[in-house]
């Protein structure tokens, strides 16, 4: 008999074929949870939530935990709506966004008086702390999320999406579908579950289709490549910032079982994949996503050199320019995936009804789409529009110059308009100099940096990606 839920209708014929398959192993590739251990995990999980009104929000901050899928089923089979929380965020940003989302516990991984805030290592069982909130449950209405999924967007405040179980259930099964991702697979699962990427990639993956995973709590990059080898995994599903370090060490294992990399959450650099090819013998394929709608695009063929290409649409996606007659622009998503909207606060114009426009800017040809740009990154100068990725490629023109990051920063004192600056990773004997003298034989005046900043490693988030904003502020 099918429930109401589809994603608990999948995970009982999951449960049903593979009952005793290793679902979880961790990096020396022992397993620590078959699919019959995750379903008895989450019958203990679920009659610990029992104190919890369906529509109720339940945090989870336990990293990447070997009890994440019971977890959720729990809370899926409880009615219950979950809050990924990665273990990064400060106190601070944790209290605001549980506020802001009415959460009435939070699913921890350290003890029942204190909230994980590092990588728990300990394989400690989570434990769930319940707040003390005065806030009434949200009325939800006719369309009760299953998960919301946190954002900044545009700007820095969170806000969060909501989905429910047949849009996460459309988005891994899109991902399978077009990555060929099976059952016979092994996902290897460093980047965080917590994370839009993670969640789709590898919990989704593990309940829907029974794709196991290997759970990873070391990041370096020395330790992934040992991980990889030990755990016999065969896909890995990776960010730029890790592909970059495995292409600048030394002495690498080979990967016999690794068949396919998958790179996201920020642009991958072609002179990182050509350099990982010759490396690894193994091609990356960019994936191109975003929160509100899972995967939009997918590198199938990874022939094409461009810088920011991101290749053809997922399977059961539909990509279309705004404007038609327009080389570059945005883009609207319509797919099965999309997201109800935004909460506390709709956006109506971006997000709904099955169709979303991210604020990325994108360029159309026979081969498929690439990323030039973002809406927010345009710098204004003088009234003149810069768009970032021109200068960046510009720049990485340069002989020497391995990175290049531009962003838009305030000209002056009760200044409106904003001067170009950048940041670069180069040889030692590139100077800022040769930049600039470069950038003023092919660039429009306007384009030219007012300074190039020449650093040994430009800062990343936790997802891999890099803030124009963050580096406008730390590079005044």
């Amino acid at each position: 008999m099918k429930s109401i839920d589809p994603l608990l209708d999948a995970w009982v014929e999951t449960l049903r074929s593979a009952k005793e398959s290793a679902a979880i192993l961790n990096t020396h590739g022992e397993v620590l949870r078959t699919f019959s251990d995750v379903e008895e995990r989450a019958c203990h999980f679920e009659s610990n939530l029992k104190m919890f009104a369906p529509g109720s929000v339940i945090a989870i901050q336990i990293g990447n935990h070997e009890d994440w899928p019971s977890i959720l089923i729990a809370c899926l089979r409880r009615r219950l709506v979950v809050l990924p929380l990665e273990q990064s965020i400060n106190e601070q940003q944790r209290d605001a966004v549980l506020a802001l989302c009415k959460a009435e516990a939070v699913v921890s991984a350290l003890s029942a008086g204190a909230l994980a805030k590092e990588d728990d290592s300990s394989g400690n069982s989570p434990v769930i702390v319940q707040r003390r909130t005065t806030d009434a449950t949200t009325d939800w209405a006719e369309k009760v999320p299953t998960l919301l999924k946190l954002t900044s967007g545009t700007t820095a405040a969170p806000r969060a999406i909501r989905f429910r179980s047949h849009q996460l259930l459309a988005d891994g099964t899109q991902i399978c579908d077009t990555m060929g991702i099976s059952n016979a697979d092994l996902n290897f699962g460093v980047i965080p579950i917590s994370h839009s990427y993670g969640f789709s990639n590898l919990l989704t993956p593990l309940i829907s289709r029974g794709v196991p995973m290997v759970v990873s709590r070391d990041r370096t990059p020395r330790a992934i490549l040992a991980d990889l080898v030990r755990s016999n995994a065969t896909v890995f599903p990776g960010m730029p910032v890790f592909y970059q370090a495995f292409c600048e060490m030394e002495h690498v294992p080979a990967l016999p079982k690794l068949r396919l990399c998958i790179s996201a959450g920020a642009s991958l650099p072609r002179a990182v994949a050509e350099k990982f090819r010759e490396k690894f013998n193994l091609s990356i394929r960019s994936f191109y996503g975003a929160s509100e709608c899972g995967g939009i695009c997918y590198d199938r063929e990874t022939t094409n050199e461009e810088e920011g290409f991101v290749g053809q649409p997922m399977k059961g996606v539909d990509v279309e320019m705004v404007d038609p007659g327009a080389q570059a622009g945005q883009v609207q998503v319509h797919s099965a995936a999309v997201a109800d909207g935004y909460f506390p606060e709709p956006d109506d114009e971006k997000l709904g009804d099955g169709t979303y426009v991210p604020d990325d800017l994108l360029a159309r040809d026979d081969l498929g789409f690439k990323i030039v740009g973002r809406i927010s990154d345009v710098i204004n100068v003088a009234g003149k529009k810069v768009n970032p990725a021109e200068v960046e490629a510009h720049l990485q023109r340069f002989t020497g110059v391995r990175q290049a990051v531009v962003f838009g920063r305030p000209a002056g004192a009760g200044l409106r308009n904003e001067e170009v600056a950048a940041c670069v990773v180069a040889s030692p004997d590139v100077t800022e100099s040769d930049l600039l003298r470069f950038c003023r034989t092919a660039l429009s005046a306007w384009q030219v940096p007012k300074r190039i900043f020449v650093v040994d490693t430009i800062p990343m988030t936790e997802r891999g990606k890099i803030s124009r904003r963050d580096l406008a502020r730390r590079f005044q």
